[in-house]
């Protein structure tokens, strides 16, 4: 069952985009790309299960799964458009662009965090990941929700110091922070078997992977994405971190609308 999709808009453009945000976030992120996009597109955003005003995942079955469902039932309102993702977001609209060829036009992902490509492509970058994000782990292990976010949040955080996010951000992340473990089935088990042989030449439209200079896994992630799309182009953007769309909306804007205009 799908859970309450809490759904807001930005930007007044005539072309509709599909926005879908990270983990520990909401459909408010977009504002910024909104903005900068607003003369050209209308960026249609929605919260992830478990986050913003949306409803919560019933914990059967697979989180992402649940996402893509939700994603799958915005885009029923709007038709075939491009479709833009974030970190885990972009997960989801790659998965879109798999399995619902005919309901994208051209994909945008910045730093999608599908790691599965990666690891199996290189079996050395799995050590790397779990030695990365050990101190995470063990905090969600022994049950500190707080401590599990701070770790995160140093990763992923651009290098913002965790005593500079309210408060209120930090309560935010910690509800929540679950997210990311059930986000592994997918992210790193490939729980939809997007990685068996054929299944990403049914993404043929043109697409676009961002990344940010500053990122701590962007490139491995990224090329091993890009090697399997038949039609894909990267930029690196300098002094920019994971958190571009957010941080630096006009930066990662602007390279977002060349490829959108591009015929």
């Amino acid at each position: 069952m799908i859970p309450h999709i809490h759904r807001r808009s930005f930007g007044t453009g005539p072309r509709p985009v599909l926005a879908i945000h990270c983990s520990l976030a909401h459909s408010g992120a977009w504002r910024g790309m909104g903005a900068a996009l607003g003369d050209m597109a209308t960026l249609h955003a929605f919260d992830l299960p478990c986050h913003g005003k949306s409803g919560d995942w019933d914990g059967r079955g697979v989180m992402h799964d649940t996402a893509t469902d939700m994603a799958l039932a915005v885009l029923d309102d709007l038709g075939p458009v491009d479709v833009i993702g974030h970190s885990f977001g972009a997960t989801v609209a790659l998965r879109i662009a798999i399995e619902h060829p005919s309901l994208v036009r051209k994909l945008v992902m910045f730093e999608p965090v599908y790691f599965a490509p990666a690891m199996a492509d290189d079996p050395a970058f799995a050590q790397v990941y779990a030695r990365d994000t050990k101190v995470f782990d063990d905090a969600l292990d022994a049950g500190d929700r707080m401590a599990a976010a701070r770790a995160f949040s140093a990763t992923w955080g651009d290098a913002v110091s965790w005593d500079d996010i309210p408060l209120s951000t930090h309560t935010y992340m910690a509800d929540r922070i679950f997210f990311v473990r059930d986000s592994a089935s997918f992210l790193i088990n490939d729980s939809a078997g997007l990685l068996a042989p054929g299944r990403f030449a049914a993404a043929d439209m043109p697409a676009l992977l961002v990344r940010g200079a500053g990122s701590p896994w962007a490139l491995p992630v990224s090329d091993a994405i890009a090697r399997r799309l038949p039609q894909a182009q990267q930029i690196t953007l300098d002094g920019i971190g994971h958190m571009g769309p957010i941080t630096h909306p006009k930066e990662v804007s602007d390279p977002v609308r060349q490829f959108l205009n591009a015929t």
